[in-house]
């Protein structure tokens, strides 16, 4: 059994591989909740949703958010009628986003989200990091955003000084899927806004202590794969690189994996972290993403 931190980008990139050299339904996904809001009327959870349209081979890979081959008919109206949207959502991808939240009338995120995923036929079990609701707020030079006035409004510009999530209580599969897998995989998402807050829950950074704890990196060089992560790890003090992110996930992390151009980084890094592997982890095509999957899984099962 594999268990997977992920976020909304990164991670689902590596999950297309590993689902694909893997049997999916030995594959826990633990998913980010941090950025969970109502938006049009409708409970938004874009990370999940990520994770749900990648493992049902829906996902828009260009994007990596929403549905391939999706239309905007009601986004297009809602801008007609004078209401745009701050998030732009298609059509199929808004029908998922109703259901989730009908269920949520009666059903907690948990119960909801894995209504969905046997709806849509997906064998690996995906598990918010939480229930209750969160509230991240990120501290710039214009005042106190919530992300996604920060992301999509201000496109992610501002300078940023700080970043307060609120504490929340761990779902109720998420310390046990750590607990019983073979392995934790820590995908290459934003280690701040995507990875840190599963990691703060109370209970999870014990488990991963008592685990054997994979990470990759979702840099190269000084350059992230995408996203606010390097603005958000400098903020808290972290230098905007692996050596960063080795600080970040030291205290339980057994390896971590960079990229083959971070060669040079790789002795300071052992410093930080007991093992680091140099490898390809800058996803070009298919295979890139079948390759690390398998390199990684080989060390899991090989790792005593």
């Amino acid at each position: 059994m594999i268990t997977v931190l992920s976020g909304g980008t990164g991670t689902p990139k590596f999950l297309q591989g590993l689902k694909s050299v893997y049997d999916s339904s030995k594959i826990n996904i633990i998913v980010n909740t941090l950025e969970n809001n109502y938006f049009s009327g409708v409970y938004v959870a874009p990370d999940i949703d990520t994770v749900l349209y990648t493992m049902s081979n829906m996902i828009n890979d260009e994007t990596w958010y929403g549905v391939n081959g999706d239309t905007f008919i009601t986004n297009e109206r809602l801008n007609e009628l004078g209401t745009p949207e701050l998030l732009k959502i298609g059509d199929i991808d808004r029908a998922t986003k109703i259901q989730k939240t009908l269920l949520m009338e009666n059903h907690t995120l948990e119960e909801a989200v894995n209504i969905q995923k046997s709806q849509m036929k997906i064998k690996s079990s995906i598990i918010p990091m939480s229930n209750n609701a969160s509230n991240v707020k990120i501290l710039t030079d214009i005042g106190e955003l919530d992300f996604h006035e920060f992301l999509i409004e201000k496109k992610g510009e501002p300078n940023v000084y700080g970043l307060h999530f609120d504490e929340v209580e761990p779902s109720n599969n998420l310390i046990s899927s750590i607990e019983e897998s073979d392995g934790i995989i820590i995908g290459p998402s934003n280690p701040i806004s995507s990875i840190l807050p599963i990691i703060s829950i109370k209970g999870v950074k014990k488990a991963l202590k008592n685990s054997y704890v994979i990470a990759i990196s979702p840099f190269i060089g000084k350059e992230v794969f995408s996203g606010p992560a390097a603005k958000f790890m400098n903020a808290l003090g972290y230098e905007s690189s692996s050596i960063g992110v080795g600080e970040i996930y030291k205290d339980f992390l057994d390896v971590l994996y960079i990229d083959n151009k971070d060669q040079n980084i790789k002795k300071d890094l052992e410093k930080i972290i007991n093992e680091v592997n140099v490898s390809n982890i800058y996803f070009k095509n298919f295979n890139d993403k079948e390759n690390l999957a398998k390199e990684i899984l080989n060390k899991i099962f090989n790792k005593y």
